[in-house]
């Protein structure tokens, strides 16, 4: 520890041995700080503050049929990508400063200097842009600002026409391949109907299902055609006398019991109508109340059928046989219904036949039935497919060009808070802080330059000092005598350096003070 206590002392003696060169070296390098900071320009700063609106009315209307962009994500990427070599580029263009630019270089170094100059600043959440950019010409600096801010609403607008010119020629483009597509799906669909025009109405079903369904309506027409036959049967028989014509009492019982098949026919498909709506609604409902009162009418119509037979039979006791029988109405009203019943077991047994040839052609054609119904599944499977996919394009081409519209009404709207201004005082440099700054370095200077003159030409205080550094012995030490004369100059010298280094410190203390004064003179 007192080895380094003294080889500090001894520094800072040789330091004080070599004190005016220090001072020296902190007056040089004072006055050039000084003056390399009074020579340099002023910088103004050009601002404008832009309010981005990224909420509209039409973002609820126009849910489910429009695309909803994130216009807060555009904007935020529209401001980070914003400072491009292509935009800057074309700042320059607007701003007028290509004009100094005499080689592609001198161009060069200039965009780069605008791109790192240039300051885009996001105020939170309130969608504020701050654009900034500063220069020692003032209007250079707000040209600059007014170019950036319509650079940046302008360029939000161009990518959304741009995104939605390409998502329409993207989708306009899988319209038409689809379309073409459909269209060889049609024609294939379309041949194959034609090879198997026989089949093309059983195809819509399977195989089964159509056996099933054939079948059915075989058994209920063949049904209906006996019923038919022992109508016609019946029929037959009265009028051929075969079975006496029963006339019936005043009863209604008895008149029901007596067939009349034209009236009964249609007396059953009511009643079996009305028990159904029974099922259903109650005896006030409108249907139920209709149904009931034709059945009325029909058990009058069949009573008095019934009774014009009744009233014939009695005035022709000679019965059914005989030439009085022809103008008998009952006869004649049995011949009609009997011609009717021909007519309809004629009609049933066409049917019968129809669905018997469709059932053996289907079972005939039961091992060719799944291949082509495979075929034409796969076919109508490719065609749907096609049919889908175009349809959903096409619904997508209008919700691009809705949602193309509505960006373009409902998008983002950029407002100019604040015009470009340059500010009236100059923001940089500060001189203040630069000349305090370049204080200490002339402080840090002087005692620089004097431990650099102590290191240079070294000098031995002590005894101890001189041997560890030459290495030799020494023999002895001889103490110098100060006279008076010696005390005075040296008395005068450390006057004379403080009064240099106090007028050192004056100096500097002054010019700040009264740069001080100026700015503030200024500001007000």
């Amino acid at each position: 520890m007192d080895d380094l206590i003294r080889q500090g002392m001894a520094i800072l003696q040789g330091m004080w041995q070599r004190r005016w060169i220090g001072l020296a070296a902190a007056w040089v390098v004072g006055i050039a700080g000084v003056v390399a900071i009074m020579r340099m320009p002023d910088v103004y700063e050009a601002s404008a503050r832009i309010y981005v609106d990224t909420q509209s009315v039409l973002k609820p209307l126009m849910q489910g049929l429009a695309v909803q962009p994130n216009v807060d994500q555009q904007v935020m990427i529209l401001s980070r990508t914003l400072i491009s070599r292509p935009n800057v580029e074309k700042l320059i263009r607007m701003a007028d400063l290509d004009l100094n630019a005499k080689t592609k270089a001198d161009q060069d170094a200039m965009v780069d200097g605008l791109m790192k100059s240039l300051k885009i600043d996001s105020l939170g959440r309130d969608n504020l842009y701050t654009l900034a950019y500063r220069d020692p010409k003032p209007e250079k600096a707000k040209r600059v600002v007014q170019s950036l801010a319509s650079i940046f609403i302008e360029s939000n607008l161009g990518a959304k026409r741009k995104d939605s010119d390409s998502a329409k020629k993207f989708i306009d483009e899988q319209i038409k391949v689809y379309e073409k597509k459909l269209e060889e799906a049609e024609d294939r669909l379309k041949e194959f109907k034609i090879r198997n025009l026989s089949s093309n109405e059983s195809l819509e079903k399977d195989y089964f299902t159509r056996l099933s369904e054939l079948t059915t309506q075989l058994n209920r027409s063949r049904l209906e055609l006996r019923e038919a036959e022992n109508s016609r049967d019946a029929l037959k028989k009265e009028i051929s006398g075969e079975e006496p014509i029963l006339l019936p009492d005043d009863t209604p019982a008895a008149v029901a019991s007596v067939p009349v098949p034209e009236i009964d026919g249609r007396l059953d498909a009511l009643k079996k109508a009305l028990d159904t709506l029974n099922q259903r609604y109650t005896d006030a409902h409108p249907d139920v109340i209709t149904v009931k009162r034709q059945i009325k009418e029909l058990e009058e119509q069949k009573v008095q059928v019934l009774a014009a037979r009744k009233k014939a039979a009695t005035a022709n006791p000679e019965g059914k046989k005989g030439g009085s029988l022809q103008g008998n109405p009952v006869y004649q009203q049995l011949r009609v219904s009997l011609a009717e019943t021909e007519a309809a077991v004629a009609q049933l047994r066409t049917r019968v036949a129809e669905y018997e040839g469709r059932l053996g052609k289907l079972k005939e054609n039961a091992k060719l039935a799944p291949q082509l119904e495979a075929e034409y599944t796969q076919l109508n499977r490719d065609y749907g497919v096609h049919k889908r996919n175009y349809e959903t394009l096409v619904s997508r081409r209008e919700q691009a060009e809705i949602s193309g519209d509505m960006e373009n009404v409902s998008g983002a709207d950029f407002r100019l808070i604040d015009p470009p201004r340059v500010s009236p005082q100059p923001v940089a440099p500060n001189r203040l802080l630069l000349l305090l700054a370049a204080l200490v370095g002339a402080i840090a200077s002087g005692l620089f330059a004097s431990f650099a003159a102590s290191q240079i030409w070294p000098t031995f205080f002590d005894v101890r000092s001189l041997r560890e550094t030459t290495q030799l012995p020494v023999l002895g030490s001889v103490t110098m005598l100060v006279g008076a004369a010696q005390k005075r100059r040296e008395r005068r010298g450390l006057i004379g350096f403080v009064a240099g280094v106090l007028a050192f410190f004056g100096t500097y203390g002054a010019g700040l003070l009264a740069l001080a004064l100026l700015s503030a003179r200024a500001a007000a």
